[in-house]
C-alpha cells in the first residue's frame, strides 16, 4: 500500500476489538503516521541511535492464554501500555494500525515490523475508552512509562 495518512479511522474499542477478531496478525504503531515512517521503514532505539530493521510496534492479536476474555480489554491494555508515547515523542505522534512481517525484536522486545500495510488510524477517543476500561478493572495498572520520582 502506498505511505499515505488517509486511512479509515477506528472510532470505538467495541470497532477494534471487532477489527482484532477478524485479524489476529495486527500491529499498533506511535508515530506520525504511515507517511512518515514507511519511506524509510527502520526505527532507531532511542538509547544508541542503532537503526533496527523494522518499524518498532506492538501486536494487538490476543495471546490463547487470555481464553474467552472480551477481546476489547485486551486491546485497551495493549493500547494503554503505551498511551505515554504522544506525550513524550511530541506533537503529531498518534496511533495507527498496521499488518507486516515481524523481521525482528527491538530493546524492549517489541516486534519490528517489514512489509508493512497501514490498516486505519486509532480516534482518541478509543484511547480515553480504553483508559476508562483499564480504570474499571481491580488491579493496579499503568502505562509502561511510569513517573519513578527522579
Amino acid at each position: 500500500m502506498k505511505a499515505t495518512d488517509d486511512l479509515p479511522v477506528v472510532r470505538t474499542l467495541g470497532e477494534l476489538g471487532a477489527l482484532v477478531g477478524r485479524d489476529s496478525d495486527l500491529y499498533v504503531r506511535w508515530s506520525r503516521g504511515p507517511s512518515a515512517d514507511l519511506g524509510n521503514a527502520k526505527s532507531r532505539d532511542d538509547l544508541t541511535g542503532v537503526p533496527m530493521p523494522g518499524l518498532s510496534a506492538n501486536p494487538l492479536g490476543v495471546e490463547p492464554w487470555w481464553g474467552d476474555r472480551p477481546v476489547e480489554l485486551w486491546v485497551a491494555r495493549r493500547l494503554h501500555d503505551y498511551s505515554h508515547l504522544p506525550r513524550e515523542k511530541g506533537e503529531g505522534v498518534r496511533p495507527w494500525v498496521l499488518r507486516g512481517r515481524v523481521e525482528g525484536r527491538g530493546p524492549d522486545n517489541e516486534p519490528l515490523v517489514r512489509d508493512v500495510e497501514p490498516v486505519g488510524w486509532v480516534d482518541e477517543k478509543v484511547i480515553r475508552e480504553a483508559q476508562t476500561e483499564v480504570d474499571r478493572q481491580s488491579g493496579s495498572w499503568g502505562p509502561l512509562r511510569r513517573d519513578d520520582g527522579r
